[in-house]
């Protein structure tokens, strides 16, 4: 079954953006219309979710070779996607993008393409990209199916920050996977984590959860071992920003202490996400960098810029004021507390996806 949510719209040459900051209150659609509109919109997460991040960047590209007159340089390529890469640096799936799509750029200016031809051959390596994301999505859904029992139709499940429809192109990783139960049969009930600081479990898991009309509960970040002891919970599932070669994964902040507590109540720790959620390039999760944000979106409920980076709605104060906080927007789970990591091209244990791809 296709989610009713549409998080990222290619329309007559603009990016429509579903804009999170605003869900639950309202359905928005912020349009952007060029590399830089389309990197405020990754920064100030008006987008999130490591795959929709890749894929309205290689849309936000695509705009903005749209309004060349020329074919450009080298140079003026590396500039533009140097400005994308510095939007949202811990996900990988940007970096992977970018990769993938500097290297599309230069086969095609070795063959002396024409402008048109060029700017359309960009247009559809975007389009591609979302439509790839959003099958391998189910793919991920149908291979979790395997995890779980066939004659025990009622599942409890815990998950952290949003993974769903509004992370991705359209069905989800772990939100994906609940979604696969639901349509294979199963009876679900989700607790989601609130997330803080972002509140992306309360905000926007809640949110699509009633829009699919699968019951969920919100609980409160330090709630996960309460809510292990004194009920039956069957997995928890979480989505990822990336992969270190042994397993160890770069995910929401919150996502390690969640697992830790998984491990000792004997509880199923899964992580899903897409093949391009791996870096290979890192042997464990020690060199992933971790992106810190403004403590602001600690102490201020709500948080928001503008373009500029000026302040355009600061409200809902929690803490004294000129109170120092911490934002780190990720941390990293360490491969021994995982489970299975689920991906389109199978369950695997952590670290068994690199000894896979070199045999390849």
């Amino acid at each position: 079954m296709s989610s009713k949510l549409e998080p990222i719209l290619w329309l007559d040459g603009k990016c429509h953006l579903l804009d999170q900051r605003l869900i639950p209150s309202q359905k928005s659609y912020f349009i952007a219309e060029d590399l830089q509109s389309t990197v405020y919109a990754i920064r100030e997460m008006l987008v999130r979710g490591a795959p929709a991040i890749a894929i309205a960047g290689a849309f936000g590209m695509v705009m903005e070779i749209q309004k060349m007159v020329q074919m450009p340089s080298k140079e003026k390529l590396d500039e533009l996607f140097a400005s994308l890469q510095a939007s949202r640096p811990t996900a990988v799936n940007l970096s992977r993008m970018i990769l993938d799509f500097k290297s599309k750029i230069e086969g095609w200016l070795a063959k002396d393409i024409q402008l048109d031809e060029f700017q359309k051959a960009c247009e559809l390596f975007a389009v591609g990209e979302k439509n790839r994301d959003r099958q391998a999505n189910e793919k991920i859904g149908q291979n979790a199916l395997s995890l779980f029992p066939n004659d025990k139709k009622k599942l409890n499940i815990i998950t952290h920050c949003n993974t769903g429809s509004l992370a991705t192109a359209g069905h989800g990783t772990a939100l994906g996977i609940i979604r696969s139960l639901r349509d294979a049969g199963y009876e679900i009930t989700v607790f989601a984590d609130e997330t803080r600081p972002y509140l992306q479990g309360s905000r926007l898991t809640a949110f699509e959860m009633q829009e699919e009309e699968i019951e969920c509960f919100i609980i409160t970040d330090g709630m996960s071992a309460w809510l292990m002891n004194d009920r039956k919970i069957d997995a928890v599932i979480v989505g990822c920003d990336r992969i270190a070669s042994n397993g160890d994964t770069a995910n929401k902040i919150g996502t390690r202490g969640l697992a830790i507590i998984a491990k000792e109540s004997s509880v199923p720790f899964y992580v899903a996400g897409t093949k391009d959620s791996f870096d290979f390039s890192m042997k464990t999760g020690e060199e992933i960098h971790i992106e810190m944000r403004d403590p602001k979106e600690v102490t201020n409920l709500n948080f928001l810029k503008d373009p500029s980076g000026k302040s355009i709605l600061t409200e809902g104060i929690i803490a004294p004021i000129n109170a120092k906080a911490l934002n780190p927007s990720f941390d990293v789970t360490p491969a021994k507390y995982i489970t299975k990591i689920i991906t389109e091209d199978g369950v695997w244990n952590p670290g068994e996806q690199k000894r896979n791809e070199s045999q390849n």
